[in-house]
């Protein structure tokens, strides 16, 4: 099987690249950067899986047009070229982001759209063109929305709570009880498995995450348990956080207001969906396995 892959360079793009090509498939790499692109795009592919985006800036320095210039214009001439070529399935990576930027209770596919933010809303205008476009017969159409994806290779969040751990310093944001939905890589790779080669998976929208969410406390303990380090947790009053969030919004602190929403925050998202396409009841991989394979990863 022919699959083009676009932003193969990134986190995601290099785990699914490296999966499909170990079970034999043949992959394109396609960069969506510069004019030139269009021309080199393979029509006899038989997936088009699409990867390449403007990331969330939680720096909040890039510009609105940034995010629709690439989110969704972007989208819509690879989606277009799509419908004109032979390939069969065409994959679509948008975000959880693209529904709701805060969920109260937990978020699932028939959740009305109301993203907060320049990315979410890019996100969604790409997904309200795909899904604008009939689908010709012989294709499949997918949009994911994962939640957040984790894995070796990894940066992020979970490489902040891994060095605050590895130096033996109190995680101080104990005091927030919260629940969080993350996907690991595997989980992943499982499902964009079964969607293209399964053909009696339906075109469809899919949120995307591990069956179990877990607290930000959970994934302190489990990387303290990696690291085989005693688990420390400080309460310390949420007034008090807070302010020092504030400040760091002015004073380019470690802690911002972003930064402290993203870890402490609820936001749990239902797989059902997508679990009951591929016919399973459960995920390969348990949400703490995955966690743990991240972390051990940021040990090398």
């Amino acid at each position: 099987m022919k699959i083009t892959i676009t932003g193969a360079s990134g986190f995601i793009g290099k785990h699914l690249h490296q999966h499909f090509q170990q079970r034999q498939h043949i992959i394109t790499a396609l960069s969506l950067r510069g004019k030139g692109w269009v021309s080199k795009f393979d029509r006899y592919s038989d997936v088009v899986i699409h990867l390449a985006g403007k990331a969330h800036d939680t720096a909040n320095t890039s510009s609105e047009s940034e995010y629709f210039d690439i989110n969704r214009d972007l989208t819509v001439r690879l989606f277009d070229l799509y419908l004109k070529s032979d390939a069969r399935v065409f994959i679509y990576f948008s975000s959880v982001k693209a529904v709701a930027d805060t969920v109260n209770g937990v978020l699932t596919e028939e959740a009305n759209p109301s993203p907060s933010t320049p990315y979410g809303e890019s996100k969604l205008q790409a997904e309200s063109y795909i899904l604008s476009k009939p689908i010709p017969k012989g294709k499949r159409i997918f949009i994911i929305r994962p939640c957040m994806i984790h894995g070796p290779g990894n940066k992020g969040n979970l490489n902040l709570l891994y060095k605050i751990v590895e130096k033996g310093i109190p995680w101080p944001l104990a005091k927030f009880e919260n629940r969080r939905s993350i996907l690991s890589i595997d989980n992943l790779n499982f499902i964009i498995e079964r969607l293209v080669e399964d053909e009696r998976i339906a075109s469809n929208v899919f949120n995307v995450a591990d069956d179990v969410p877990l607290s930000t406390n959970h994934i302190v303990s489990i990387i303290s348990n990696v690291l085989e380090q005693k688990l420390r947790l400080w309460h310390i009053p949420k007034g008090i956080i807070r302010v020092v969030a504030k400040a760091g919004d002015v004073l380019s602190l470690p802690l911002n207001s972003e930064r402290l929403k993203k870890l402490t925050e609820s936001y749990v998202v239902s797989n059902s969906k997508v679990k009951e396409a591929c016919r399973v009841n459960q995920l390969p991989h348990s949400a703490e396995e995955g966690l743990k394979k991240t972390i051990q990863s940021f040990r090398i």
